[in-house]
């Protein structure tokens, strides 16, 4: 864990006992400290304190403690830090004014807060003027100084991304509620038994199995689970229920057991889930990505995720794909980043699978896997792309860590060479409908959709990919969203290859959103049954 530091050191029991010299600038807070009220959990230090507001007269409160050297207006801030694209956000704010001597500041979260950290930021003003102590971005090599809040809600991650069926997995758990349930949850196929988990759309594989958790209240435990060897491949879902009403969900893939049980694979962007994943698990109220902070070029693949565990952008993106999947009884291999990355060689792919699906954005790929997948390609195999900036950035992993390099592109493997595409613009609400403009050279894409050329369909954007010159000769846009960002334009495309390869790109990050509209189920439906 790297240390949160003081913003001001004490500078001796004297100054604290107020017989510090009289101050003739801006006033100072000294020995700044936060606690919550004597329980430390798990790596609290005197900068960082972890707080589970659930009124059981635990952990409710982050108490703020330091000295002021002159009589001064303080102003509290809790400020939730957020990626670079969005601003932080002040959620709770607290103005004094308190004279010379010791104090302390009590912030009560109410309950639900979102459970990550929080940078408390203070402003204090005097007749000699003013500062502002903690909350600064994040800069190489030092750590972000002030105090920090945790809150605690249920941290589940499992040691792997991905196990074979039968395997015996381990998960964190990390909360300080008296008693837990645990279950799993998966996608089996159409007509499955069993609760429905509404924040997944996922189905009982199991049912709940409560545990005391009175021992394990002041730290991170692991529990071992033996998932059923019956158990397709697939991803599934480990579903953790405090007593207090708390919920936390870890992702788990169970691979096949040999490549090529089915003639399909899904590859599911678990890079990217980490890579767009804001957890702070260093303390230091900056999300552990360089999404959120530009000094960082490595993460820990084992962090839990926000939102109470599910990846980022997962119900728009390869959420609605594996339900869609689910409910239409297509029947595949499901494989992590790290499996494909384990594949030993193209060929090997082709032999195992006619199909493979990318149905979230696959945005960071070894040099080994990216190998692979052109291989592939190269061979005649045939690729579906559901998302948008696929292929985007070389990153290698080394154990639980995962480091990001640099772009694809200069090393001579352009995106666009592979995917079709490959990303030109990204900003959040951009969205427009798509309009079709390949329904005449390449109609059995569209059959049954009710779409010809000119039609509209949907509303897509964010992030957006295009054609460029290393785009395979010959490759059709299918549809194309007119300057969604700015003077760019989304395009929708197919190529094939002389030895048989056929490759689809949606163009949009959050395609897979409308796989509940007719006309895209129908589409896709058409990519499935022709590429499958």
């Amino acid at each position: 864990m790297r240390r949160v530091f003081g913003i001001v050191p004490l500078v001796g029991a004297a100054l604290l006992a107020g017989s510090a010299p009289a101050a003739v600038g801006p006033p100072r807070l000294l020995g700044l400290s936060i606690s919550n009220g004597g329980r430390p959990f798990a790596e609290d230090t005197r900068q960082l304190a972890t707080v589970s507001p659930n009124g059981d007269g635990l952990r409710d409160r982050a108490l703020i403690r330091f000295h002021l050297d002159q009589a001064a207006s303080v102003q509290l801030q809790v400020v939730a830090t957020a990626s670079l694209r969005t601003p932080p956000k002040v959620i709770w704010r607290l103005r004094t004014s308190l004279s010379a001597g010791p104090h302390s500041l009590t912030w009560n979260p109410k309950r639900g807060t979102p459970d990550r950290t929080y940078l408390l930021r203070f402003l204090v003003r005097g007749k000699n003027g003013s500062r502002v102590y903690g909350f600064e971005h994040p800069r190489p090599g030092r750590a972000t100084s002030g105090l920090v809040v945790r809150i605690l809600g249920v941290d589940v991650g499992f040691r792997q991304r991905s196990y074979a069926p039968g395997a015996q997995v381990s998960a964190s758990i990390a909360t300080d509620a008296r008693t837990l349930r645990v279950q799993f949850f998966g996608y089996p196929g159409p007509g499955s038994p069993g609760e429905l988990d509404t924040k997944t759309g996922a189905s009982a594989m199991t049912p709940a199995v409560t545990l005391d958790w009175r021992g394990n209240r002041s730290g991170p435990h692991t529990v071992d689970f033996s998932p059923s060897e019956t158990w397709p491949s697939g991803l599934y879902f480990l579903r953790v229920t405090t007593s207090d009403g708390r919920l936390g969900y870890a992702p788990l893939v169970l691979r096949p057991r040999q490549l090529g049980e089915h003639r399909v694979a899904v590859v599911l962007p678990t890079n990217t889930w980490q890579a767009d994943n804001a957890r702070d698990a260093n303390g230091d109220g900056w999300g552990d990505t360089w999404n959120a902070n530009r000094s960082i070029q490595s993460i820990d693949l084992r962090r839990a995720y926000l939102d109470s565990g599910l990846p980022d952008g997962f119900s728009s993106g390869s959420g609605a794909v594996i339900s869609w999947l689910s409910k239409t009884g297509k029947q595949v291999d499901s494989l992590s980043d790290d499996d494909l990355a384990a594949v030993p060689s193209g060929d090997a792919l082709r032999r195992a699978y006619d199909l493979v699906v990318f149905p979230g954005s696959e945005e960071y790929v070894g040099r080994h896997a990216y190998g692979v997948v052109q291989r592939f390609r190269d061979l005649g195999g045939r690729l579906i792309f559901l998302s948008a900036g696929n292929f985007q950035w070389r990153a290698e992993r080394r154990g639980s860590i995962l480091r990001r390099l640099r772009p694809w592109g200069p090393g001579g493997r352009p995106a666009a060479a592979l995917v079709g595409v490959q990303l030109t613009a990204s900003r959040r609400g951009a969205r427009k409908p798509y309009v079709v403009q390949g329904a005449s050279a390449e109609p059995w894409v569209f059959a049954g959709t009710g779409l010809a050329d000119g039609s509209t369909f949907g509303s897509f954007g964010t992030e957006i990919d295009a054609t460029t010159r290393q785009s395979p000769a010959g490759i059709v846009v299918l549809a194309r969203i007119p300057q969604v960002i700015g003077s760019r334009s989304a395009e929708m495309t197919f190529y094939r290859t002389a030895v048989g390869a056929q490759v689809f790109a949606a163009g949009t990050l959050d395609f897979a959103s409308a796989l509940d509209m007719p006309a895209v189920a129908r589409l896709v439906e058409n990519l499935w049954a022709r590429l499958g």
